[in-house]
């Protein structure tokens, strides 16, 4: 039975105000018929009333499916950032970023997600410095959520004579973007740079300062946005993408007091974890946290990685049935 804060906490809630409403007009219906409940009216009224019962059973069902949804959506949304940085190796560090950028983008072409590039900085070579791609599309936190960490490729680059394998990297971080959020923003402790924008747009990309770079001073964390034609725009995204870093900054803080044996995920969920090696000659990918191998690497960069993300998936399940 729905309470008097039930019912409030209903009608504030989009999704459920209508049903709430509905529960309110049945409880008068049933206080009017329990008052009529006496002589002839009797059975007529009791009818009337496991009628109500029934639907008000009904629409608290409804409800509770919403409310339910909704937690789920709170956990695992559908809309996250991946941003992807060059690490130790330099060019070739920048190469393989963009690689595993294209390897994203596929994969998310495959699921039917949306993707637009928030900022990027790219070397001469056409290797990214850092992307940041806001992906948009059913259960993306979820499915991605275990990429975040240190990518690791050995190869011989194109440019590399003698023949030396290299090794280089590339860190990448998966950050919910949440519909409630758990922190709150100091105006006077963020400071905002407006810049021009570059890449593709037209003539009023590169004459308007429409980029935005968001910097948190307590934490030297920053954000930037540069796809929207707006500065206003750039600022909205910004700020977006600097909620979901601060909240995952506390997230981390808040898993590293919990000792190993409490840990309920797989790693660390931190961006300086070593997770996975990519090695060209061998044909190989291994995931270390959970020490599984898969071949075919052109493959996985062509966006086929579920069977990673599969893998990843029920390694977890298996962590939380044991815990």
């Amino acid at each position: 039975m729905a309470t008097e804060a039930d019912l409030l906490l209903y009608k504030e809630n989009p999704k459920t105000a209508y049903f709430a409403a509905e529960l309110e007009r049945l409880a008068v219906e049933e206080k009017e018929l329990k008052e009529m409940a006496t002589g002839d009216l009797g059975e007529l009224a009791k009818d009337d009333l496991a009628r109500i019962e029934e639907q008000k059973a009904a629409l608290l069902a409804e409800i509770e499916k919403i409310l339910d949804k909704e937690k789920l959506e709170e956990e695992f949304p559908n809309e996250a950032i991946l941003e992807i940085r060059a690490g130790v190796g330099g060019e070739e560090a920048a190469l393989f970023a963009e690689e595993l950028s294209h390897m994203y983008r596929a994969y998310a072409d495959q699921c039917g997600w949306q993707v637009r590039v928030l900022s990027e900085s790219k070397t001469d070579l056409g290797g990214y410095k850092e992307v940041v791609l806001e992906v948009k599309g059913l259960e993306v936190y979820k499915r991605l959520r275990f990429e975040t960490g240190v990518h690791r490729v050995q190869r011989i680059p194109a440019t590399e004579k003698s023949g030396r394998v290299h090794t280089s990297t590339a860190s990448v971080a998966i950050l919910p973007i949440r519909k409630k959020h758990t922190i709150e923003i100091n105006p006077g402790d963020i400071e905002m740079e407006f810049s021009r924008a570059g890449g593709a747009g037209g003539q009023n990309v590169n004459k308007v300062e429409t980029a935005v770079r968001i910097v948190h001073k307590p934490t030297g964390l920053e954000a930037r946005s540069q796809s929207e034609r707006n500065q206003l725009g750039n600022r909205e995204k910004a700020m977006a993408v600097l909620l979901a870093k601060l909240e995952q900054h506390e997230e981390e803080k808040a898993r590293a007091k919990l000792s190993a044996d409490r840990k309920l995920q797989i790693g660390t969920g931190d961006r300086s974890e070593k997770v996975r090696t990519y090695n060209v000659l061998q044909d190989r990918i291994t995931d270390h946290r959970i020490k599984e191998s898969w071949h075919n690497l052109p493959l996985i960069f062509a966006g086929n990685i579920n069977p990673l993300l599969d893998a990843l998936a029920a390694a977890q399940t298996g962590v939380e049935a044991v815990a």
